[in-house]
């Protein structure tokens, strides 16, 4: 999977769920800034395990990801590690 569908599908999952504005869903974005708090942060991990079939709950640790740059490389490590697999 390409990086440019991984940010399209977590933009889309994004926008779908919180109704985000896409134009502020940028890779430098921090989830603060976008108005998510920490149980929106569970929803989301839920909505994104579901949408690329990652295991991500068990895979990450607290500051792996600050910014949504940091999460779609995060998904990417994640997808190639199942793929590799």
């Amino acid at each position: 999977m390409q990086k440019e569908e991984i940010i399209k599908i977590v933009n889309r999952a994004l926008v779908k769920e919180f109704e985000l504005d896409e134009s502020l869903l940028t890779p430098e974005a921090d989830f603060v800034s976008l108005g998510l708090d920490s149980l929106d942060a569970v929803d989301m991990v839920i909505t994104l395990e579901q949408a690329f079939k990652v295991d991500i709950r068990n895979n990450y640790k607290v500051g792996d990801f600050g910014s949504l740059g940091g999460l779609y490389d995060f998904i990417e490590k994640l997808i190639k590690q199942k793929n590799n697999v």
